[in-house]
């Protein structure tokens, strides 16, 4: 159970009780979880849909003991029949910064698997790292659109069924594109439809330091 003292960011109160229940529903839906560490740190990857962003978040995982949250595996666990509207996302991530925050406490590491394309979106991530006093770190996940287009359509035509693929075609990509805005913090970045080693050593590395 999530403690109730973990709040969401100003919610009233009715907002409030259904971000923890949320939360708590998700929590209980997670893998067995890694082992606590003594320095948590977040990551955060950001970019579109079909650039890469699940492929690099196993590739990290099995060199950091983190926890994967994947908002399109999550979006399911809430919602089985997700209709992606403003409503639906509002919940979801509420609920999803309640969890981040509690595992954190928990001295639990987690990478999260989301576009985070909004710098306001990616603020109250930054809030919950500075009032922690934890370490983030944030890696844009990008690839050429003639890739992204090629991932996509190979990705329909498979009906993939796996938990954290997207439903998400090349219009909802370029839809999607118009919304993305510069991350204002440090960060790395990464071409997914190039060698990705040399990213993936870079933020062990700097986790490890």
């Amino acid at each position: 159970m999530i403690a109730a003292t973990i709040r969401p960011f100003a919610e009233p109160e009715m907002w409030r009780e259904q971000a923890l229940s949320d939360a708590s529903r998700l929590k209980e839906s997670l893998p067995e979880l890694p082992e606590p560490v003594a320095k948590p740190f977040l990551i955060v990857l950001s970019g579109l849909p079909g650039t890469g962003k699940s492929y690099i978040s196993r590739k990290l995982a099995e060199r950091l003991p983190c926890v994967i949250l994947s908002s399109d595996t999550m979006r399911r666990t809430l919602f089985p029949s997700p209709v992606f509207n403003a409503g639906e996302n509002q919940r979801l991530f509420a609920a999803m910064h309640i969890l981040i925050e509690d595992l954190l406490r928990k001295n639990v590491a987690i990478l999260l698997d989301a576009t985070n394309l909004v710098e306001r979106h990616r603020e109250r991530l930054y809030c919950i790292i500075d009032r922690l006093r934890l370490k983030i770190i944030i890696l844009r996940v990008e690839a050429p659109p003639e890739v992204v287009q090629e991932r996509l359509q190979a990705r329909m035509a498979m009906d993939n069924t796996s938990p954290d693929s997207s439903d998400a075609d090349f219009g909802v990509y370029l839809r999607m594109k118009t919304n993305k805005q510069r991350i204002r913090r440090q960060h790395f970045a990464v071409d997914t439809s190039k060698d990705i080693a040399p990213v993936i050593e870079k933020i062990v590395r700097e986790l490890r330091r």
